[in-house]
């Protein structure tokens, strides 16, 4: 019988709003956990990504780590998994997830359907899968640690099972290390590229862990990461944007 594996694919470190390092974030796993493919997807950048696969690499870790980001859409946002160059943000959904399959990632929506952060809406969603055009998802987070996912968790399954009918995965989006690992994919085998398959065969199902409560993280804590999230990451990226535009500007 071949043996299930556990990922948590939806994982932010202080490269972008996250509250650990990479370093900091491969050795709760490694220690803490029983996870064995991790995706590290900061918003909008995959710096972070890049350091945590190529430490794996050097060290003596058991896990495998998915390169990704959390990419801005117009539309919401959308987890890019297994690319290796960095995806511009806040353009159209289609021309995003055009890019990431032609880099020969995967495309997951991520906590799809909230109203509690910037997600994929259901008119989105239907137009995506439902419509025959050439653009696709990879798959749908149905299982997410975050109470901005668990207030549309239960339409977003039912949606799926009704009319989707995409591989469902889950994610901690974990911004503390204390919740890495809180919702999860299971897959047959335990590899990066086993996963993979089971994405492109539809064989992985979500699942969730135990719920981290924002007390046992520490009311300092939290408020330090919602003013990185709220203050600091949106103006880096609005620096970004800006020096995008400059150059575009100055090689037209």
């Amino acid at each position: 019988m071949t043996r299930l594996g556990m990922a948590d694919l939806h994982i932010h470190t202080d490269a972008s709003d996250g509250m650990m390092s990479v370093r900091e974030l491969l050795e709760f796993v490694q220690k803490e956990t029983l996870l064995d493919v991790i995706a590290v997807t900061d918003h909008d950048e995959l710096s972070g990504s890049l350091e945590a696969q190529e430490l794996v690499a050097r060290g003596r870790y058991r896990f495998e780590v998915i390169t990704g980001m959390e990419i801005s859409t117009l539309e919401g946002h959308l987890l890019a998994l297994f690319v290796d160059s960095p995806i511009p943000s806040y353009r159209h959904i289609d021309e995003t997830i055009d890019a990431v399959h032609g880099m020969g990632g995967l495309c997951i929506a991520t906590h799809p359907l909230s109203w509690l952060t910037r997600s994929v809406g259901e008119s989105t969603l239907d137009r995506i899968v439902c419509g025959g055009g050439h653009v696709y998802l990879d798959g749908l987070e149905t299982g997410n640690g975050q109470v901005a996912a668990k207030v549309t968790s239960t339409k977003t399954k039912r949606l799926n099972l009704e009319r989707y009918h995409l591989p469902e995965t889950g994610g901690s989006d974990a911004h503390f290390l204390a919740s890495v690992g809180s919702a999860f994919t299971t897959f047959p085998g335990s590899t990066a590229e086993e996963l993979r398959r089971s994405l492109l065969d539809r064989t992985c199902r979500s699942g969730l862990g135990s719920p981290v409560s924002l007390s046992s993280i520490g009311p300092w804590q939290v408020a330090r990461q919602l003013s990185r999230g709220l203050l600091v990451l949106p103006a880096r990226n609005l620096r970004k944007s800006l020096t995008r535009l400059t150059k575009r500007a100055t090689t037209a």
